[in-house]
């Protein structure tokens, strides 16, 4: 049996394992599995593909999809320029090679959130749409601004620790940010289950209905975040239909069957 799964540091409320299972009997497919994997760190990476010989593909969530590169042998398509992995295809080569990470293996790193991300916001676009407030500086933002950039769209990041002319502190999200961002995305897990009442710190009163508020978590399906928005009249987006996305594209890449 071919085993999938996903790695990560706290998985228990994972949508991953059941979206797969659904798929899985949806389609009559009894020969595959999806697992949920908690690793303390993403040096045990190699202990869990030795124990479990059947893995030929992982998802990777928060906080190792930067780390993770650290055991890819061969990165793909955006993932390459990012050193941001969310899917690895598993190869168990008969002949070690030069430089292999972790032996017996081949891993082959791919960005699917990109893909998942880009398809999600093409129906919420608008022509005013030309400058976006990203909440948060992890991996996954990375995915984000990268989509963002090849839109056209200008990006600005609100970190804890700014560096740079493209990143501002939290305090510093004031009415005129607000103003010339009618696009503001979550990337943080502020507010995520179970800390269902948090919401990332920005004055929600100057919010317009010209604005859209997207938040990259799916569960609980309306955060804290989104709710404000609403209530301010501004257009607002779960994470649910990218996570979707990219699981589909992530299983066209287990099976060869996505572009790079």
């Amino acid at each position: 049996m071919k085993q999938y799964g996903l790695i990560g540091k706290a998985l228990k409320h994972t949508f991953s394992p059941s979206y797969f299972a659904d798929k899985f009997k949806r389609e009559g497919l009894s020969d595959v599995s999806y697992s949920a994997w908690e690793l303390p760190t993403i040096k045990d990476l190699p202990e869990l593909l030795m124990l479990n010989k059947d893995i030929v593909g992982l998802n990777v969530t928060i906080p190792y999809k930067k780390d993770v590169c650290l055991f890819i042998d061969e990165l793909f398509g955006p993932a390459a320029g990012l050193n941001v992995v969310n899917t690895i295809v598993v190869e168990r080569p008969e002949e070690s090679f030069p430089g292999q990470k972790i032996p017996g293996f081949k891993l082959k790193g791919f960005n699917t959130d990109i893909y998942g991300f880009k398809e999600s916001i093409k129906p919420l676009l608008r022509p005013w749409f030309e400058r976006c407030l990203i909440l948060g500086t992890g991996a996954t933002s990375d995915s984000v601004a990268y989509v963002l950039f090849k839109l056209g769209i200008d990006t600005l990041f609100v970190s804890r620790n700014p560096q740079g002319e493209q990143e501002i502190a939290w305090e510093d999200v004031n009415e005129h940010v607000i103003h010339f961002h009618p696009f503001i995305i979550n990337t943080t897990p502020i507010g995520m289950f179970p800390d269902n009442n948090s919401f990332p710190p920005i004055p929600y009163d100057r919010l317009t209905d010209k604005h859209l508020l997207y938040d990259l978590i799916y569960n609980p399906a309306e955060t804290a975040f989104l709710r404000k928005g609403k209530q301010a009249g501004a257009q607002i987006q779960n994470g649910e239909t990218m996570l979707k996305l990219q699981a589909e594209q992530s299983w066209k890449t287990w099976n060869s069957k996505a572009e790079v």
